[in-house]
């Protein structure tokens, strides 16, 4: 028998009055101050909390408050108008006077008001009446409401254990919510398109936009046609749902309005400018209603992928342009349809999709809470990601050499655009260390002398010995490298003097000051194919005469060269591409089987078939 049910038999055996709550708690009342005086008095270092409707909590000084009622004993207050919802405080605070608060002698009997009344909002909720566009309940119906009142030992128990689960459901929801964060990260950096991607207003790519029909609160049915209502939108869905929670009649919509499969809803009357215009997308099958103060949008775009790309922050910036009409802010269609997206190709918006919603499943499953499930399903969906990475439409680009707080965020950030995009584009600076070559002094070059000495190369070796260097003319001995040698498979690349001219040198080496080395980073070690590198350094020698610093000496804007694009495909996919380009590298200069070797089998048989024709039988006199 747990504690709790030994004081309950010992204590209320034959059960526990009920009292309203007016006989049991003394109700506190709040201060006269109006929405603009607290704008006015808002400080983020005050040291009373000020609480207003909905969602409006501010700080101020308690000298700059007029009229001011402070509360300084445990409370609960009760959220009246717009989200109907209950707070227990401690600390110093007042709260607008169109609200209410209760308190008692004992903090565990306030706080066990809190916990009954907190298992009872679904009630209040339904109690409220319509004001305008926002619910609200009476004083009177909290006021009459009935709550058990066990004795002073039962609330502190039945306190004690509600607050080991409110601490262990807070850790839950800190993880839950940093889960959130992390794929808002995510989704904000993948949908965060360069200048490539076309950026569209909803107006120019929705075949229909239309407001629904007001559908009230009373004329919600257990049965009948499914609806959803605006406030429903906030309190209800987040970026997409397949089955309407609510339910009306149809003889009750004199002007019914219906969505269907695929369709974005807007959410256009809210209570703060933050969240007004929240959509949502309609993934399920059946035709619903669409209430009042809802916009419908009609589209042929990947509706997972809208319904992600409205959640960025980018486009909720552009939603939070409502205008405030007796305490509640409205949009309209015309602010919805300026409102711009990025848009990439359908087989895009689909993988971009996919990605998204994986995470969005990862971090709002409580059942997967825990962090060795969170770190299998992790794998798990990487290893399946990374089964698809494709090399698809160069033409879309998007840069990730964003510094990032954790070396795997960056790491994951690059497997995420060569799964969506097929390739990952990374700026030079993010893919390389670079640092330049030098020459050292006379007296420290030397000739081959075994294995004691280093290749040092200049521009004649590539001149001389083609592109790809396992060995030099000139060499220089260990002394000479100072600490400085590069390693192997590293690309050097001419910024100075001889621009546009690079090579892989597959040995440790040294080269001359008109040589800068690129060195992969070792977190990007295992993203890059060195021989892919040396290719697309074609482009970046390119680049180096289009970037050259102003002056006599021709070198390369070296703020400019680390600027420098690479597009990274899967590993697999940079070794398909090696292949076929060695191939045409030995068809194009290998003296043996290459187009040299063809050429000189047609000259020579040019050369077999002009003797013959110029050889002629000389006449006999």
């Amino acid at each position: 028998m747990s504690k709790l049910d030994q004081l309950i038999k010992k204590l209320c055996p034959d059960g526990v009055e009920f009292k309203p709550i007016k006989d049991a708690y003394e109700r506190l009342h709040g201060t006269p101050i109006t929405a603009k005086k607290m704008k006015e008095i808002e400080n983020p270092d005050g040291d009373i909390r000020i609480f207003a409707g909905g969602k409006t909590v501010i700080n101020a000084m308690e000298e700059d408050i007029p009229k001011a009622n402070i509360t300084t004993v445990p409370a609960v207050l009760v959220q009246s108008r717009g989200v109907i919802d209950f707070i227990y405080y401690e600390q110093p605070f007042t709260f607008k006077n169109e609200m209410w608060a209760y308190t008692a002698d004992d903090k565990d009997s306030v706080k066990f008001l809190y916990y009954v009344l907190k298992n009872n909002v679904e009630y209040f909720r339904g109690a409220a009446s319509g004001m305008g566009s926002l619910p609200q309940i009476s004083l009177r119906v909290t006021e009459e409401f009935k709550v058990p009142v066990p004795p002073l030992e039962v609330q502190r128990e039945i306190v004690r254990i509600l607050d080991n689960f409110t601490e262990l459901t807070a850790e839950l929801t800190a993880e839950l919510t940093a889960r959130k964060q992390q794929y808002e990260y995510y989704r904000d950096e993948l949908l965060d398109f360069s200048s490539d991607i076309p950026m569209v207003k909803l107006g120019d790519i929705a075949t229909e936009f239309y407001r629904g029909s007001g559908i009230k609160r009373d004329q919600i049915t257990d049965e009948g046609i499914p609806c959803v209502r605006y406030g429903e939108i906030y309190t209800t869905y987040n970026t997409w749902f397949e089955k309407c929670v609510s339910h009306t009649k149809l003889e009750y919509v004199s002007n019914p309005k219906y969505f269907e499969h695929g369709d974005i809803l807007f959410a256009i009357t809210g209570e703060s400018v933050e969240d007004i215009a929240k959509s949502v997308a309609y993934l399920g099958y059946e035709k619903c209603l669409a209430g009042g103060d809802i916009v419908v949008m009609k589209h042929n775009q990947n509706p997972h992928y809208m319904a992600q790309v409205l959640s960025t922050s980018l486009s909720r910036a552009q939603k939070s342009k409502g205008k405030i009409k007796s305490k509640v802010v409205h949009s309209n269609v015309p602010s919805i349809k300026d409102i711009q997206i990025p848009l990439p190709p359908l087989d895009v918006q689909e993988r971009f999709a996919n990605v998204l919603d994986n995470f969005d499943a990862i971090c709002s499953d409580l059942d997967i809470g825990l962090p060795a499930e969170i770190e299998a399903r992790k794998k798990q969906y990487e290893f399946y990601r990374d089964q698809l990475l494709t090399f698809v439409e160069t033409g879309n680009s998007i840069l990730t050499d964003r510094q990032t707080d954790r070396q795997t965020d960056r790491q994951n950030l690059i497997k995420l655009f060569q799964y969506v995009f097929g390739y990952a584009n990374i700026r030079l600076d993010g893919l390389f260390d670079t640092r330049n070559g030098y020459t050292p002094s006379k007296k420290e070059k030397s000739y081959w002398e075994g294995n004691t000495v280093i290749p040092w190369f200049r521009m004649e070796d590539i001149r001389e010995k083609g592109r790809v260097l396992t060995d030099s003319s000139q060499h220089v001995t260990p002394e000479a490298v100072k600490g400085t040698l590069f390693p192997g498979d590293s690309i050097i690349v001419s910024t100075s003097a001889t621009i546009g001219e690079h090579a892989l040198v597959k040995v440790p080496s040294l080269a001359n000051q008109r040589f800068t080395y690129l060195i992969a980073k070792d977190d990007m070690k295992d993203f890059i194919n060195v021989k892919y590198i040396f290719y697309y350094c074609f482009k970046l020698d390119e680049f180096c005469k289009e970037h050259l610093n102003q002056g006599n000496f021709s070198s390369v804007d070296m703020t400019q060269f680390g600027n420098f694009v690479f597009a990274i495909p899967s590993l697999d996919r940079q070794k398909e591409i090696v292949k076929v380009l060695d191939r045409f590298d030995v068809l194009s200069t290998d003296m043996s089987s290459g187009l040299p070797a063809e050429i000189d089998a047609r000259q020579k048989q040019y050369e077999h078939y002009r003797d013959q024709l110029l050889t002629f039988k000389e006449k006999q006199s």
